[in-house]
């Protein structure tokens, strides 16, 4: 199976690029995982959220496959603990998905038309991150239910 991150724009905090470097590069002995960045919008000051979201939406779906299995990350998604996720992996891995997308949106959500094709939703907290921090925490969290999945000494249950 193979794991993408889709996010909006880039990330312009150096140290979190880092981070998530650290954890892409972790994640790579266990699956191939990639960040696929959709760049920012110009001229959003000139939209309405409404417009934004759809034209964001537009350019997700355009890079997400049928055979994809799409989870947007969202504040009313579902919660799970790390436990849960890594078997949450396991269970996706044993349906045979080629392809596990996660999405990150842009600054108001997603569009309808993302929604109605995600097959899920997945929120990492009732708080409310930076779009960059969540990439960090979810890349952190995915390379935590590998080791989870392994039995190795990252995660201490």
């Amino acid at each position: 199976m193979n794991i993408k991150l889709l996010v909006i724009g880039k990330t312009d905090n150096r140290q979190l690029e880092d981070l998530i470097n650290i954890y892409t590069k972790r994640l790579s002995f266990y699956v191939k995982f990639t960040i696929e960045i959709i760049p920012d919008l110009k001229n959003s000051k000139n939209l309405s959220e409404l417009q934004q979201k759809e034209k964001e939406g537009t350019l997700i779906l355009k890079k997400v496959e049928n055979s994809d299995h799409l989870i947007v990350l969202d504040e009313n998604g579902k919660q799970l603990n790390s436990i849960d996720f890594s078997e949450f992996f396991q269970k996706m891995m044993n349906s045979g998905i080629k392809q596990l997308v996660f999405v990150i949106g842009g600054p108001y959500g997603f569009s309808k038309a993302v929604y109605d094709r995600a097959n899920g939703k997945l929120s990492l907290s009732k708080m409310t991150f930076s779009h960059q921090m969540i990439r960090l925490f979810l890349v952190e969290q995915v390379y935590r239910s590998f080791t989870i999945l392994k039995n190795e000494p990252y995660h201490h249950r």
